[in-house]
């Protein structure tokens, strides 16, 4: 694998205001994407519960161990702007990742072997805007599990802005998700949006 240098200027306007926005909002989700912070309040009962439902098959499947890890909330260092970072709800990042530290709590694109989102009132970003910068930052899998249209999204193939490959998956459908990952996990839709359903 191999990662681009992501040009960095030492004068951070964008990242002190997120800093301070994080201060004075404890809990709430400080993003810059496509240099805009993204500010996202804290998550309800039913996201976290999806979340740690979708850990599990991870786990089974042995993606949690020497090889890779599964994490939550880690942040993603962007390519899209000199500022920008995000902070996926689940990613599936190679065992090493902490040799990929850049700065600000975040690691570079190149560890990330999948990304997943479960939406919440601004769904919008996670299905347009987190898109095209995963897209951008070559994450090779991007999950969405999109609660507002009871639908799990399933993105490969990074090229440029977007993924050419979106399958989009409704309630009664077994996901397989792709093989890349490192071993076969697969979601149950209906099981993941009940759950997910406030």
């Amino acid at each position: 694998m191999s990662a681009a240098a992501v040009e960095r200027s030492h004068d951070r306007p964008l990242t002190a205001e997120a800093a301070r926005i994080m201060k004075r909002l404890p809990g709430y989700r400080v993003e810059i994407i496509g240099d805009q912070i993204i500010v996202s309040p804290p998550a309800d009962g039913p996201h976290a519960d999806v979340l740690t439902d979708l850990m599990a098959p991870f786990m089974a499947a042995g993606l949690h161990g020497t090889e890779s890890r599964l994490v939550q909330g880690v942040g993603l260092w962007l390519p899209t702007g000199a500022e920008d970072y995000a902070i996926p709800d689940l990613s599936l990042v190679d065992a090493d990742y902490r040799d990929h530290y850049i700065e600000n709590n975040c690691y570079d694109p190149v560890c990330f072997r999948m990304v997943l989102e479960v939406t919440s009132g601004n769904f919008r970003t996670d299905l347009r805007t987190k898109v095209a910068a995963y897209a951008e930052a070559k994450i090779p899998v991007y999950v969405i599990v999109d609660r507002k249209h009871q639908r799990l999204h399933v993105l490969t193939e990074p090229a440029g802005s977007e993924y050419a490959n979106h399958r989009v998956h409704a309630p009664g459908e077994t996901v397989a998700l792709p093989d890349s990952l490192g071993a076969k996990v697969t979601v149950d839709v209906e099981q993941i949006i009940q759950t997910g359903q406030s």
